[in-house]
Formats: structure tokens, sequence, C-alpha cells
């Protein structure tokens, strides 16, 4: 209802997505968002949508808003207390994942790091007069390198963001 009520009044005031999204500080796709029902604009923006629109919370929200009338006043918050906590739903499920991945990925450079230590540098006694061995010696030898040096920055970015992402109390 909210996605339909934006267009609506976007179309009748003769805007178009792009030219909304611009006075609202936003990317056109987020405002398409809105009006496909993909997304909905957390309470702050739906204000700012409100009074770009010159239009009432309310008739975006699909009432029929009396000013200064409590009762309509109460849903209007209830509702919006509604899409907040669906927003941050999203956020909190975004956040987690986001801090599996950071974890995962130090897990995965700290198993990369064991391996190499367990293998030792293997390509250092290959036949490089083979052209075959010489390539894949050359390739494994750079990857290690590489690795070596690259990998523990990407450990500690990788912590950091864990912790960074980790759920609060």
């Amino acid at each position: 209802m909210l996605n339909e009520n934006i267009k609506a009044v976007r179309k009748t005031k003769g805007l178009s997505q792009e030219e909304l999204a611009i006075k609202l500080n936003v990317v056109r796709q987020t405002v398409s968002k809105w009006e496909r029902g993909l997304s909905v604009p957390d309470s702050e923006m739906l204000i700012s949508i409100s009074g770009v629109l010159e239009t009432p919370v309310g008739v975006l929200l699909g009432e029929t808003v009396a000013e200064g009338a409590p009762d309509d006043l109460k849903t209007i918050s209830e509702k919006l207390e509604v899409i907040n906590l669906q927003l941050a739903r999203q956020k909190a499920g975004k956040r987690k994942a986001l801090h599996w991945t950071f974890i995962l990925l130090s897990a995965a450079i700290v198993l990369v790091f064991a391996v190499i230590a367990v293998a030792g540098s293997p390509y250092l006694n290959w036949d490089y007069s083979d052209p075959e061995t010489a390539v894949a010696g050359t390739a494994l030898h750079a990857f290690e390198f590489v690795f070596v040096r690259v990998a523990p920055l990407a450990l500690i970015g990788t912590v950091i963001g864990a912790v960074l992402t980790r759920k609060r109390n």
C-alpha cells in the first residue's frame, strides 16, 4: 500500500523517480525499490518524502489524517514503529551475515598459512628444466610470496571486522 501511494502521489505531482530521488538525496533505484515494494523507507525518510511530495505521512501510509487528531497520530506512530522494527531486523541480519563472513575469511587465511607452513616451499626442489613444472613452480612461488606479505594485513582486517560487527547487547 505504501509503495502504491508513493508512486501515485509522485505521479500526481508530476515528478519522475529521478527527480524525487534527487530531492531526497538518494539514488533512483531506491525510489524504484520503494515503489515496487522491495523495500520501505525508514521513518525519517518517510517524513522527508512527505515533505517533498507535500503530502501528509498518513496519506502515504494509506489513511486520511485530520490534523492534530491524537488517535490518528498514534496509529501513524504505531505503523512507523512496525516499519522501523522490520528495518532493524533486516539490518541485524545483514550485520550477522557480514560478521560470519569476516570470521570465515579469518579462518581461511589461518588455514592457508597452516598449509604453507606444513608443506614448506615445495617449489624449491622442483625441476625447472621442464617447462610445465617451471611455470607451476613460479606460479606457486608468486602466490606464496604475495600471500605471506598480504595475508597478515588481511587477517588483521578480518579480525577487526568480526569484532566491529559482533552483536552488541
